[in-house]
């Protein structure tokens, strides 16, 4: 269902700008974007894309890093051009000057669709209970929670980091569609406070509901509880 929404959107978008999420949601949908570019020629070749998030303090060619995700996953399996992929710089010298520097250029593109997971404890992106729903692009503190979340996707012996650069909520409200992917019973609950609780700065996610273009895909799981 993702990927169908996703190449109706790369192939009548006259200049498609794709925000990606990372992450293991995403990982299928990735893989089913590269079967159709293989076996039905769905083609990437005008698409731009957009970083969600990245963390701080890995070094450029850490497999970890999203950038890097995105193309051991997507970019080189596919006809993405040369720079196609952009991000925020995690190694510039000033952090708060590159995390302007990136909202200029999301707001510039702009973001067509963009494709979002949700955190167990609600957050966005990597915008954090608490985060105020008017937030732009920044360096932000992960939480305990969600680093331990993380983990998996980090050798034993590397620690996930503590600091990241995210899009904010207002930068990712921005965008023309957004498509919002959650699986497994530990995300029922966050879920179900993000589209049927209030919204709140203390369920980032929640934030979706005052966009007018809007599909979230759940499985079973991830379904089956209700707001409290």
């Amino acid at each position: 269902m993702v990927a169908d929404l996703v190449e109706r959107f790369v192939t009548t978008a006259p200049r498609p700008a794709l925000g990606l999420a990372t992450g293991g949601t995403m990982e299928p949908v990735f893989a089913e974007l590269v079967r159709r570019h293989r076996e039905h020629g769905l083609s990437f070749a005008r698409v731009r894309a957009y970083l969600l998030d990245e963390y701080l303090g890995l070094d450029r060619e850490d497999p970890c890093a999203y950038r890097n995700a995105i193309r051991r996953l997507l970019a080189r399996h596919v006809d993405l051009g040369a720079g196609a992929v952009h991000g925020p710089d995690t190694h510039a010298a000033d952090l708060d000057a590159e995390c302007d520097r990136y909202e200029r250029e999301l707001r510039a593109a702009p973001i067509g669709l963009q494709l979002l997971g949700i955190g167990s404890n609600g957050h966005i992106a990597f915008n954090e209970p608490g985060s105020p729903l008017d937030s732009t692009t920044r360096v932000v503190a992960l939480r305990g929670q969600t680093r331990a979340e993380n983990a998996r996707f980090f050798p034993a012996a590397q620690a996930v980091p503590t600091r990241a650069i995210t899009q904010g909520i207002a930068t990712i409200g921005a965008a023309n569609q957004l498509v919002m992917v959650a699986c497994g019973e530990h995300k029922a609950d966050s879920v179900a406070r993000a589209l049927e609780g209030p919204v709140t700065s203390e369920v980032p996610a929640s934030a979706i509901q005052l966009h007018p273009n809007v599909t979230v895909v759940l499985d079973r799981s991830a379904a089956a509880s209700r707001a409290r």
